[in-house]
This record gives structure tokens, C-alpha cells and sequence, in this order.
């Protein structure tokens, strides 16, 4: 029997921690939090998610397909995509609004979810059946936890 996701773990790395920047490392989205102890907390996702506010998608993971207006084909390499422009844009909103996590879901087949005021949600959904890593959470040096637990 495969172990579990910890759930409580999880939520006790990310409510109140504050939201400070999104961005990704090749093909992985970062998502990147300061703990309520001022620890760096990161969300590392390697399936499909997006960010949204209100309802709308300001960002998903398949915007890094997309090169922005005139970045040529290097646009991937060279951090000129449609996820990078606004990735960008979140941050600034970000850094202005410094805001707290509110609410973290560790629900059914490793959905996720994070929430935080005012009113912007980062849903994480695995989409590969086998026992590929699809998303940690992490303190740098330290604990990690992620789906599938045992690819972790």
C-alpha cells in the first residue's frame, strides 16, 4: 500500500506563510513562500497548475509553451515566455501585497490547492497515473513532502 500525502504536514509549512514569488526552473513551476518563522517554504510543481484570482487564470503551467510577441525560438531558454511575462506581473502584485496564505487542500490523487486573500488560488492537478513526482513542498535542508508520497 502506497503512503499517504501528509496533509497536516503540508498545511503547517503553508498557512500564514507569505506568498513572495512565482516563476520555474526548466519546465518546474516554483512557487516560493516565507514560513511564519520567516523559513523559506517552496512549491515545486511538475504537472499541470495555474494560478488564479477571482476565477480567472492569470497563469498555467502550459503559458511556457508559448514565446512572447517576438522572443524568437529561443523564448524557453532565454525566459521569454507567455508564463515568464506574467509570472513577472504576479510577483510585482506580489511583492506590493505580501500577502498570507489562508487555506491549503491536499485532496483526492494529489490535488492541491493553496489559497490566499484577496482571492487568488493555486491549483495543482496530477495527471500521470504512474509513480512519477508530480509536486513537492519543501523547506530548503529540510523536510519535504509531496504526491506520490513514495516518489518523494
Amino acid at each position: 500500500m502506497a503512503a499517504e500525502t501528509p496533509a497536516g504536514a503540508i498545511t503547517a509549512l503553508l498557512e500564514g506563510a507569505v506568498v513572495r514569488s512565482v516563476g520555474r526552473a526548466a519546465d518546474m513551476g516554483v512557487i516560493e513562500f516565507a514560513g511564519s518563522a520567516g523559513e523559506k517554504v517552496m512549491v515545486h510543481v511538475q504537472c499541470p497548475f495555474r494560478i488564479t484570482h477571482e476565477g480567472k487564470a492569470l497563469l498555467g503551467s502550459a503559458d511556457m509553451r508559448y514565446a512572447q510577441k517576438g522572443a524568437g525560438a529561443t523564448a524557453f531558454d532565454d525566459f521569454r515566455t507567455v508564463y515568464d511575462a506574467r509570472a513577472a506581473t504576479l510577483d510585482g502584485v506580489l511583492g506590493r501585497l505580501c500577502p498570507t496564505v489562508d487555506a491549503v487542500t491536499v485532496g483526492e490523487a494529489g490535488e492541491f490547492t493553496v489559497t490566499w486573500a484577496p482571492a487568488f488560488r493555486l491549483t495543482v492537478f496530477p495527471d500521470c497515473s504512474g509513480a512519477m513526482e508530480a509536486w513537492r513542498v519543501l523547506v530548503p535542508g529540510g523536510a519535504h513532502h509531496g504526491f506520490p508520497p513514495d516518489a518523494v
